[in-house]
């Protein structure tokens, strides 16, 4: 206690700290409205009738509620996880505040405005004024909170909003909207209310507004130093996390919201689809196309016209007489398929339609004000939609799913879940529906659309999530949504919904998705070559390049466009593109341990470099455009990808390596920044390996449900902190769970002599596929050295016009040592 006691005092005496110290109450001028009420995992601030409460949690972070008129909201979150939201921790008491979860909370006892510092002293947020205050909106009792934003701190956050990477001068709408969107469209298909603010040196914080209502965020547009948000009714109940790093940040909002759960393995793999295949026979013609010209691939999606009337759940039996035969022969080929199921049931009484007739019977459909049963038009024409916050009708969605399952079918795609309705000013059903609160952990009542609407197409991915699950109790779902709202990526993978195929489109995928990714939301992709209209050869073919190393790579287009499959533009085009896709599945290693860092720590594969190198904010290389796969592979597009000028990417500090030639980058310095010089080529991406990397590769395949023949390759590039990870399972099933899975670390350094790899200890009981391993090291000058393995010799191939180093070696499952010890004359 003396030495928690000593360290607040410091903090609390520290400069950066003097904004937010406790007010004397002896020698304070200001007249004191608040009083404070401490409790043991936090504090109660009463000013006048405003009660604000602010509890520690576990997971780094604190939440704040208030009560505009001294009474909280119902203490339920379709976003948190129980046991995150009820995991507090201690604190220690100060004059006015308190120091916990590794945060410090001081108040002003003028106002009641909140500060919250880290425990190294920085300002994270501070209130302006009232903490908070009422407004008036159409529906619902609103309001607003206003923070302070430092002139030098940059905001990250919010989803797949259209805009730079950063926030910062932006206003922004959350709520669920069915938008084919451009450069400035605003809302679109998802409402995720979590902000990163960021410092100059780096400092992260993480802000959720956890609320479902239709809410805002104005990063400075309307007041260039504060940070407005707010919402058109619900509670105040928002929560401030602690970094001190983004990558702390985003993995303490996993934490708090849950990661996104391990995909099955082909959901890595390359995707086509398109609106739509009309046929059984088209469908076995692309495949076959594929397989003919050796371009990998793993998944065909049929969109709505394999369905009868476009009625979710049915089958146009014309068109596609045998679904299962038809799957079954994808199968074969080492394709899956993947079908959409719309929530929107048609409106067909008495005609047979199963959906309808059981979902009536169930009372499952939601409603308009006056009870009667609530039908708006969608594609089968009249239809209605599931209440999907009651567990009883969740339950009875995931059982729809049944014959496509035994069918199967392996994946499943929840589109217009905004929800989307036709012929609407609002796109949207009415406010004033009524859905049925019926889940646990919920007071059980009545809400209308208004609260329910941004949470309804996260409830619809969920209900089909654990449908699946349900019926194939050992297997990964997989399910992609188009809406969702924060802690839907427990449920389902999404994409950025309807966009062009226009380079400005293209160039606004990457900060979409890294903000995405730093959103909660990992597993996301945009449709390559862009769905509505027809891309140029180019365009189609460098955002294949770029997709190939995003997290979901699905080719999609829409009616009335051409097609845009890989050998559409002619050989040429079709072979770049074909390499790109085949080093995707090259790189299949290294995908599927990023995937596996992801389900247990949140972090997404695919990240602003700045997550894992800091310095690359303090940047004036044009940044929006690069992005790191895992942290290791810096991929960097042009920042005009259809101009053929030079451009300039700038490498965090350290050494780097390019990844197509495997030889070391060579840099010139400009300032105290790394900047290479690139000049764009239709062929070529350039992309960079960190050095210290092991990376893991393997042979090419046509599938991942083909077995890869030979050697899993380790391409190790020597550096400072020289490691990588193995990881692999049996690619779909749950027995990952239960240990069914390799995990192993394997090391690098550099020696006085030469190089040492150890292979740590091997966690899990799964086989892989491999018996033997390439080692590959890069930057290898000279002849080839004595190699052991555990002292035992091993063959060693030097290749001087490579710079590389090759020793085979038996796949190691316990601590094993390679050396590599050059000969005297070679030291």
């Amino acid at each position: 206690m003396i030495r928690q006691a000593l360290l607040l005092s410091a903090l609390l005496a520290s400069p950066a700290l003097s904004a937010v110290r406790p007010t004397n109450l002896q020698s304070s001028v200001l007249p004191i409205r608040s009083r404070v009420v401490m409790r043991p995992d936090g504090m109660d601030v009463w000013s006048g009738r405003r009660l604000t409460r602010v509890t520690a949690l576990a997971v780094g972070a604190v939440r704040v509620r208030i009560g505009l008129e001294g009474q909280l909201g119902e203490d339920a979150s379709w976003a948190v996880l129980p046991e995150a939201r009820q995991a507090t921790a201690p604190v220690t008491p100060l004059t006015w505040g308190f120091a916990g979860a590794g945060l410090v909370v001081t108040v002003d006892p003028a106002t009641g405005g909140l500060t919250v510092a880290d425990t190294a002293g920085h300002v994270l947020l501070k209130d302006i004024d009232a903490p908070a205050r009422r407004t008036a909106t159409g529906g619902g009792a609103g309001f607003q909170l206003a923070k302070a934003m430092p002139a030098n701190w940059r905001y990250f956050g919010l989803g797949d909003k259209t805009g730079p990477l950063d926030r910062r001068g932006g206003s922004f709408v959350t709520w669920n909207s069915d938008s084919p969107f451009q450069e400035t469209t605003d809302p679109l298909y998802k409402s995720i209310p979590f902000v990163i603010p960021v410092g100059p040196d780096g400092t992260a914080a993480g802000l959720f507004l956890d609320n479902s209502w239709r809410g805002f965020f104005d990063f400075g547009k309307g007041q260039s130093d504060t940070l407005r948000f707010g919402a058109d009714g619900g509670p105040i109940d928002y929560y401030v996390l602690a970094g001190p790093t983004v990558k702390d940040v985003v993995q303490r909002y996993a934490r708090l919201t849950g990661p996104s759960p391990l995909p099955p393995l082909w959901a890595l793999g390359f995707q086509q689809s398109r609106w739509s295949y009309m046929s059984a026979d088209e469908v076995r013609g692309i495949a076959q196309h594929y397989r003919q010209d050796h371009i990998p691939l793993d998944a065909l999606w049929l969109d709505i016209d394999y369905q009868d009337r476009n009625r979710p759940f049915t089958v146009n039996t014309k068109t596609f007489p045998d679904m299962a035969g038809l799957v079954s022969d994808l199968k074969q080929q080492g394709i899956r398929t993947v079908a959409i199921t719309d929530l929107h049931i048609a409106f067909a009484p008495n005609q047979g339609y199963a959906p309808y007739d059981t979902g009536f019977v169930g009372d499952h459909f939601v409603k308009k004000a006056d009870g009667v049963l609530y039908v708006g038009p969608v594609w089968p024409g009249p239809a209605v939609f599931p209440d999907f916050t009651r567990a009883s009708t969740r339950d009875w969605w995931g059982g729809l799913y049944k014959d496509f399952v035994a069918d199967g079918i392996a994946g499943f795609w929840n589109d217009m879940n905004e929800p989307a309705v036709f012929n609407t000013p609002s796109k949207t059903m009415p406010l004033s529906n009524l859905h049925r609160i019926e889940e646990p952990g919920f007071a059980t009542r009545t809400a209308t659309h208004a609260e329910i609407h941004n949470i309804f197409g996260m409830e619809n991915s969920r209900a089909t999530h654990d449908g699946l699950l349900k019926l194939r109790p050992d297997e990964r779902p997989f399910v992609l949504t188009r809406a969702s709202f924060a802690g839907g990526q427990r449920y389902a993978a999404t994409w950025t919904g309807d966009n062009s195929s226009t380079w400005n489109q293209l160039r606004m995928t990457v900060p979409m998705l890294l903000n995405l990714g730093m959103s909660g939301f990992a597993w996301s992709g945009a449709d390559v070559g862009g769905f509505l209209g027809t891309p140029s050869a180019d365009l189609l073919t460098r955002w294949i390049e770029i997709g190939a190393f995003q997290p979901i790579f699905r080719d999609h287009s829409a009616k009335d466009t051409a097609y845009q499959e890989p050998w559409v533009h002619g050989p040429v085009h079709e072979a770049i593109r074909r390499r790109f896709i085949e080093e995707r599945y090259r790189l299949m290693p290294y995908f599927y341990a990023v995937a596996d860092e992801t389900a247990r720590t949140g972090l997404p594969m695919m990240r602003p470099v700045f997550m894992d190198y800091p310095d690359a904010l303090d940047t004036d290389c044009p940044s929006d455009m690069v992005f790191t796969v895992g942290g290791k592979l810096l991929v960097a597009p042009p920042p005009q990808p259809e101009s053929p000028g030079w451009y300039d990417v700038c490498l965090p500090k350290g050494g780097w390596f390019d990844y197509w030639t495997g030889k070391p980058a060579t840099p010139r310095m400009r300032g105290t920044r790394q900047v290479v010089q690139e000049k764009p080529a239709l062929d070529q991406l350039p992309v960079y390996v960190r050095a210290g990397t092991i990376l893991p590769r393997q042979p090419l395949v046509q599938s991942t449900m083909e077995t890869p023949v030979g050697a899993l390759e380790l391409a190790v590039y020597p550096g400072d902190g020289c490691a990588g990870t193995l990881y692999a399972d049996d690619g779909h099933s749950l027995g990952y769970q239960r240990g069914a899975y390799l995990r192993q670390t394997v090391r690098c350094s550099v020696t006085p002599t030469g190089l040492e790899l150890r292979f740590d200890k091997r966690d899990g009981s799964y086989k892989p596929w491999w018996h033997d391993i390439d080692v590959v090291i890069h930057g290898w000058n000279g002849p080839a050295p004595t190699a052991t393995l555990d002292d035992k010799p091993v063959p060693a191939t030097a290749d001087a016009t490579a710079a590389t180093l090759t020793v085979r070696i038996p796949d190691r499952r316990d601590i094993s040592f390679l050396r590599l010890v050059r000969t005297a004359s070679d030291h």
